[in-house]
């Protein structure tokens, strides 16, 4: 199986490039974030690969980091995702967000994706609320999983889910929302008014 495959740009098409290694042209699936995150055509890239073998096909996606590719493969364990799905998702809501999108339980941020409609998006959320805190995506990534965390916001309860409630009614994104509230919750004892005015303050830094 291949796993890490380094060379040099062959091609782009609109999810795939031609990674040329040592004369060997590899037709690796990608998502948008991570084609655009590559060089030019004639530029060196390296990419982590995961492949998919069927009866009628050998299948390669490729990721620029550790942390899309342990995304990748959490999505695709969800019934219903399959590898095109798991790489739309991923090029409406990159790994960075992604976490926090479904910490907050934000369909939307999902349903942005080619062929996510709502029902496929709340599976989603719904399968790995638990999950996706638990994935170790190496240093520096954003942890899901905090202490207490997700659990204000989603059984529709208590001061954080109030101060969500809030922001949204101000127009601000759920996801961003969310993670303003938990960078402020611990400087507001509880208290809505504080949590808002802490998090409105985050979210104008």
């Amino acid at each position: 199986m291949i796993g890490k495959l380094s060379g040099i740009i062959d091609s782009f098409g609109s999810n795939h490039l031609i990674l040329d290694v040592q004369g060997v042209g590899y037709h690796v699936n990608t998502s948008a974030r991570t084609l655009g995150a590559l060089g030019e055509v004639g530029s060196p890239a390296k990419l982590l690969i995961d492949t998919h073998v069927r009866e009628d096909a050998i299948t390669l996606y490729g990721f620029a980091s550790a942390a899309e590719q342990a995304w990748f493969r959490l999505l695709t364990s969800v019934q219903g995702v399959g590898a095109k799905a798991g790489l739309a998702i991923l090029s409406a809501c990159p790994a960075d967000r992604l976490g926090i999108a479904i910490a907050a339980q934000d369909k939307a941020a999902l349903t942005q994706a080619d062929g996510v409609g709502p029902k496929l998006a709340l599976r989603i959320l719904t399968e790995l609320k638990d999950k996706a805190g638990k994935i170790d995506l190496g240093p520096g990534s954003l942890k899901v999983s905090t202490p207490n965390s997700a659990a204000p916001v989603s059984d529709g309860s208590g001061v954080e889910s109030d101060a969500l409630s809030a922001l949204i009614n101000l127009g601000y994104g759920r996801s961003e929302a969310y993670q303003a509230i938990l960078k402020a919750k611990d400087r507001a004892n509880d208290n809505l008014q504080t949590l808002i005015t802490e998090a409105l303050k985050e979210l104008s830094a």
